[in-house]
């Protein structure tokens, strides 16, 4: 009994399925009119989300790359967008880390393995006043200008703090911070453009007036949406301090640190924050005097934006799905209309209320799941297409695909309701008697 009405309700399925699909073919240009806000709209979507999650998993594992276990104590708090540039005044009256808070983070927290006080000075991003130029200076060598996008101060600890490696060389050690040494260490970039056909290990650059030797090169690092150390240099902290003071003065550091063990990540966090609390004169209910940048907090801010984007564009489909389900609901009255007489003679043979509302049920449904389907087609093409001709990455989910599918037939058959209840109530008599 059970599997006769399955056999008898499939059938009718795949039967009335037909029948949509030669009604569609048989008012093409009036079709697609109805489609274009389904297609419109599950388009976007796929596009949006395609791209977005892409764009979303590049940025992510490009966090990563810093370090999972990264822990960062800096004078402001992480964010993204343009409030990352207006900050409050209670940020703006933090004092500056000093390389000392540096020192007694490493005295006095167990579970760091490396601390890292880092002060940069950005091309372009000025040097804090004190007369000086607005980028930093270029290295040169033979009439060859390296071009870096920043000058670095730094400790032996950056590299294992920053997830960063030498590839020639070596990196600067203790000695060369205590002795204040005239040494450098090239990014990538920077190091073919001043020693393209030599070893630059050994040479002297001239930076700013004063000359150093080139101890080592960084790593070549993949293409990325944030900082790379290919066009970096590098010069022991004290060095910096000596030869750029008011970067000292005025912007203070970033301490980078690490833990020992990846389970030690919230010890680091607590035993820096009590350190730093301590040393800044904190008192118990008062707020920090400094940010906390993890990679996990760095992600949360970005989904926060992209999430905000992904709801903007969602909005936007939404309407095109709303405007192709007015559209069909429009052409399927017209379809009933229409179609009054064969709806009588349907009736007449013994089709009952229920056959007709399914049968223009999955009319309306079948003719929304093919806008759905043209538009998951269009959406994946622009994503392809995005993808190959800029940096964004894409990736379209298969949730994504199946959302899509499912949307536009669910549009389908919330606005088939009312034109199949319709047909469902005509009167098999005047029906038949329709012209």
């Amino acid at each position: 009994m059970i599997f006769r009405f399955v056999s008898f309700f499939r059938r009718g399925l795949v039967d009335n399925a037909r029948f949509a699909a030669g009604s569609l073919v048989a008012n093409k240009l009036r079709s697609a009119l109805t489609l274009l806000g389904i297609v419109i709209g599950v388009a976007t979507v796929i596009a949006m989300v395609s791209i977005i999650e892409g764009f979303n998993n590049n940025v992510i594992s490009q966090f990563e790359s810093f370090g999972a276990t990264l822990v960062q104590f800096q004078k402001y708090d992480p964010g993204f967008g343009p409030g990352n540039g207006r900050r409050d005044e209670e940020e703006r009256k933090r004092k500056n880390l000093t390389y000392e808070d540096a020192v007694a983070l490493k005295e006095l927290c167990p579970a760091m393995k490396a601390v890292s006080p880092e002060r940069y000075w950005f091309f372009g991003g000025g040097g804090g006043g004190g007369g000086t130029a607005s980028s930093p200076p270029s290295p040169r060598y033979q009439g060859k200008v390296g071009q870096p996008d920043t000058i670095a101060g730094v400790t032996e600890d950056y590299p294992a703090a920053n997830n960063k490696a030498v590839s020639d060389g070596r990196f600067i050690s203790d000695q060369d911070v205590r002795r204040a040494a005239d040494v450098i260490v090239l990014g990538h970039a920077v190091s073919d453009a001043l020693f393209p056909m030599t070893d630059p290990l050994g040479k002297r650059v001239e930076l700013g007036g004063k000359r150093y030797t080139v101890i080592g090169v960084m790593e070549r690092q993949p293409n990325t949406f944030f900082e790379s150390t290919d066009r970096h240099v590098y010069l022991p902290l004290t060095t910096f301090d000596t030869r750029f003071p008011w970067i000292k003065k005025n912007i203070g550091v970033n301490i980078a640190t690490i833990p020992w063990r990846p389970d030690q990540v919230d010890d680091v966090i607590e035993q820096g924050t009590a350190v730093l609390r301590a040393r800044h004169g904190v008192k118990f209910d008062e707020p920090n005097d400094f940010g906390l940048l993890t990679p996990d907090k760095m992600i949360n801010n970005f989904r926060q934006v992209t999430g905000g984007i992904q709801m903007a564009m969602l909005l936007i489909a939404s309407i095109a799905l709303l405007i192709g389900g007015v559209g069909v609901m429009n052409i399927m009255l017209v379809t009933v209309t229409e179609r009054t007489r064969e709806i009588g003679v349907r009736k007449a043979v013994g089709a009952i209320r229920r056959d007709i509302v399914l049968q223009f049920l999955t009319e309306a449904m079948t003719l929304a799941a093919i806008g759905g389907l043209v538009g998951v087609g269009m959406g994946y093409g622009i994503a392809m297409i995005v993808g190959k001709v800029s940096p964004l990455a894409t990736e379209t989910p298969l949730w994504s695909v199946l959302l899509g599918l499912a949307v536009s037939a669910s549009i389908g058959l919330f606005f088939g309701i009312y034109p199949a209840w319709r047909a469902s109530q005509l009167d098999p008599i005047d029906a038949l008697r329709y012209e």
